[in-house]
């Protein structure tokens, strides 16, 4: 089965409003839990965490947004690549935990790599 030009526009649309959503709200939500997760940051070990915290939650709004509007679209998903990479690398190190810990951030690394996969199509897809 194939998708119509026009289905496939609006499957495109619809994927980006999702995915980048997802970015824009996980941007919001850092920024109402500023002292936990810069204290988890700190912990850590990443420099002036809270800096960081609100920097790196400032580029995955604003990415997140240019990916919904289809503006810089290619551009956008590639940011929220280094962005999701570097967020998974701090916050699910697997290789320093053991059991239940080791298990979850497994998972999360496999659940961050699906949406990285996701968000490559819509790189690729916007540069068409």
């Amino acid at each position: 089965m194939y998708l119509s030009p026009e289905q496939a526009q609006v499957a495109t649309i619809i994927g980006r409003a999702l995915l980048g959503g997802l970015f824009v709200l996980g941007g919001i939500h850092h920024f109402t839990s500023l002292p936990a997760v810069s204290g988890a940051m700190a912990e850590r070990g990443v420099p002036i965490p809270r800096l960081v915290l609100i920097v790196g939650s400032v580029f995955q709004i604003a990415c997140g947004a240019l990916l919904m509007l289809g503006l810089w679209a290619t551009a956008a998903a590639l940011g929220l690549v280094v962005f999701t990479l570097a967020a998974s690398a701090m916050f699910m190190d697997f290789w320093r935990t053991q059991g239940e810990a080791r298990t979850k951030a497994i998972e999360g690394w496999k659940t961050n790599l699906a949406l990285i996969g996701g968000l490559l199509i819509a790189a690729a897809s916007s540069a068409l």
